[in-house]
């Protein structure tokens, strides 16, 4: 094997561990901040590493202006809406319902890529594509055929919302870095972005010094979580996501984001208490059906 598609696909296990860990770490910590208020701080925290990171390495922003529009986009979309999303739906639903969820993810990649990178999408994923769609959105209804209704679907429905985001943004990620642009770079832009949009969120339903109060209150073990999210699960895990995907297809580097909702669906049993359902169980095994028809075929002709 080319050694460095071998590495890529080394980075992005390393990335999909540690987004695994993070769902459960999510969760947790939400119990101490609200998730715009988790976010902003996160943010801070890794635009402030951003900074550190610049004055060693230098900067070198793009000079054509769509690519300058494409990684601001990016930026926005992986940071602001799809995290947004992720944290205010988790906030609300279990971390095993994001994680069954997320697992119709690499097919939205799928759908995305044909969308917007030309990729050829066969009538054998197309079919795929139908069955795990129809998994997900048991999983996702799954709060109604329990008589569940506090909160729980909004939550699975905002996922859904955070799951699609991610899609779009794989997307633009790949268009920025078959620019040139640098990985370490764009995932430090990003986070900056993402600090500066939710300050107007964050103080539209906070004042500054009940921010500062807020953050400066918590226990020790939230701060920890946020350390992780924004160190850990933020600039090195993005990081290196962004450098394997220079070497591999979006396709490809989407197929390893089956391994963290394992991984955090593992945990929430564990150490969360989450419960597996009959509806989530079955809509789990529909959408594994249709995620193999559908990339059957790549692995046979790839």
């Amino acid at each position: 094997m080319n050694p460095a598609r071998l590495r890529a696909y080394f980075l992005l296990f390393i990335m999909s561990v540690i987004f695994g860990i993070a769902g459960p770490v999510i969760k947790l910590t939400l119990g101490g901040f609200s998730p715009d208020l988790f976010l902003f701080y996160r943010f801070f925290l890794a635009s402030c590493a951003a900074i550190v990171i610049f004055s060693f390495k230098g900067f070198k922003f793009p000079k054509k202006m769509g690519v300058i529009f494409m990684l601001v986009a990016y930026a926005f979309i992986t940071t602001t809406v799809a995290l947004g999303l992720l944290f205010w739906g988790l906030d609300k639903t279990t971390v095993l319902d994001m994680s069954l969820i997320s697992i119709f993810g690499p097919i939205l990649v799928i759908i995305a890529g044909s969308l917007f990178l030309g990729e050829t999408v066969t009538k054998r994923e197309k079919f795929g594509i139908l069955i795990a769609l129809a998994g997900s959105l048991l999983i996702t209804a799954e709060p109604i055929l329990n008589s569940e209704h506090n909160g729980k679907l909004t939550g699975n429905l905002i996922i859904v919302g955070s799951v699609i985001a991610t899609a779009v943004s794989s997307v633009l990620l790949k268009k920025v870095l078959r620019e040139g642009v640098d990985p370490l770079i764009l995932t430090n832009i990003s986070f900056i972005v993402g600090f500066l949009t939710m300050i107007p969120v964050v103080l539209y339903g906070h004042s500054l010094p009940g921010v500062i109060q807020t953050i400066s209150a918590a226990p020790i073990r939230y701060h920890l979580g946020v350390f992780y999210m924004a160190f850990i699960s933020g600039t090195l895990a993005y990081t290196l996501g962004n450098i394997a995907q220079k070497t591999i297809e979006i396709s490809e580097a989407a197929l390893f984001s089956y391994v963290y909702p394992i991984f955090s669906a593992i945990l929430a049993v564990a150490y969360l208490g989450d419960k597996f359902t009959l509806p989530a169980a079955a809509g789990s095994v529909i959408t594994l059906v249709g995620v193999a028809i559908a990339e059957f075929k790549k692995k046979r002709y790839n």
